[in-house]
């Protein structure tokens, strides 16, 4: 489950206070993007990417505690610092060497250029604080639940596939859910994977209190996961776990498009109760012969699940089916411990290039009970 505490403000998209000098033992930095050619301020101690996002400049991201390695930008002047949470295995020791970073990791330590494609805007799509009223809840796994939501009327929330939204809870904090459909015509419902999580404030209250007609706050779309290039390059979407949810979204966004994109559905998890809409992708891989073909991949089975498929972990089943994948483009969701493995084993023994691999890591956290 996609669960983590972000602190971007969106509410708070003014532009920034005029720069200062490039005195690194200044309070603020003048940062400067190119190709964009945009410049804004970062705080001493600040995110490069909620600095950006405070300036309203929208930058690639997704997980925002340094595992996916979405965001990754390319210093050309001045100095970062790190800051905590980066993962090893998010930039390869030969991208560091030339100067990549992090944005949601690295903070400014004087004035900076910084080189990183702006994400551009897509009409419609307003990052907004809704009401939303639980409309349906159903159990698919033993712990993970199908939660439908649906805004005020008149209220749709617009979002492409990939994107998530965060629930706003009391204590000014909040958890992570990706979209598992995309936006349809017609409807306004949105649905969202949960995974229980026992002592977590929210996952409790979904497996314990929660019902029908309840009524949450939410804030999205947010995110940059998702097919982002046009293009017949076959595509591997990689899933475990409720990183299922986004995966969902993207396969059901492709199919409406019309797309001809050649599509390989790989989805991993312990036991078969963790694969808990494996009937779906089947009848996707009957609906769309010859286009996409779908791998499930225990690395738990026993004997008592019948299981008669692939076992082990589900990148080497990648691996395994596609040596040579300098010719596809990767989308990974689910625990980060599958990414930075996906990621490294990808460029490392599959010729993936770098830039072709897009992940989306869930990453969980516990509440102590108050």
């Amino acid at each position: 489950m996609k669960d983590f505490d972000l602190d971007l403000d969106l509410d708070r998209l003014n532009p920034p206070s005029a720069p200062v000098s490039g005195d690194p033992s200044a309070q603020e930095h003048r940062v400067t993007l190119l190709p964009a050619g945009k410049v804004f301020v970062a705080r001493a101690g600040e995110s490069l990417l909620d600095a950006a996002a405070h300036a309203g400049i929208r930058l690639p991201h997704q997980c925002k505690t340094g595992t996916c390695g979405a965001c990754r930008a390319l210093v050309l002047k001045g100095r970062v610092d790190g800051m905590a949470g980066a993962s090893p295995t998010a930039l390869t020791t030969e991208e560091r060497a030339q100067g990549q970073r992090l944005l949601c990791c690295s903070a400014a330590a004087g004035d900076l250029e910084l080189e990183c494609a702006e994400i551009p805007h897509i009409p419609g799509i307003e990052v907004r604080k809704l009401p939303v009223r639980v409309v349906a809840m159903e159990r698919l796994a033993t712990d993970v639940m199908r939660v439908q939501l649906q805004p005020p009327a008149g209220q749709r929330l617009h979002y492409a596939a990939g994107q998530y939204v965060d629930v706003l809870l009391p204590g000014n904090r909040r958890r992570s859910y990706s979209l598992a459909t995309p936006a349809r015509e017609g409807t306004e419902l949105l649905e969202l994977h949960i995974r229980h999580l026992p002592g977590g404030q929210f996952t409790d209250q979904v497996f314990g209190k929660l019902k029908v007609r309840d009524v949450l706050r939410i804030e999205g779309p947010l995110g940059t996961f998702g097919m982002h290039t046009a293009t017949d390059t076959p595509a591997i979407l990689l899933a475990s776990g409720t990183g299922f949810a986004p995966i969902q979204a993207l396969v059901e966004q492709s199919a409406r498009s019309g797309s001809q994109r050649q599509v390989h559905l790989y989805w991993g998890g312990r036991t078969r109760s963790d694969l808990y809409l494996h009937g779906l992708c089947g009848e996707w891989e009957l609906a769309w012969p010859g286009r996409l073909r779908y791998v499930p991949v225990l690395s738990e089975a026993s004997a008592a699940d019948g299981w008669t498929g692939r076992t082990g972990w589900v990148h080497q089943a990648v691996l395994q089916d596609h040596p040579d994948l300098s010719q596809h483009e990767v989308y990974a969701c689910g625990a980060p411990a599958m990414v930075d493995a996906a990621r490294r084993d990808f460029v490392a023994h599959a010729g993936l290039p770098s830039t072709a691999f897009f992940a989306d890591a869930f990453v969980a956290q516990r509440d102590p009970k108050v």
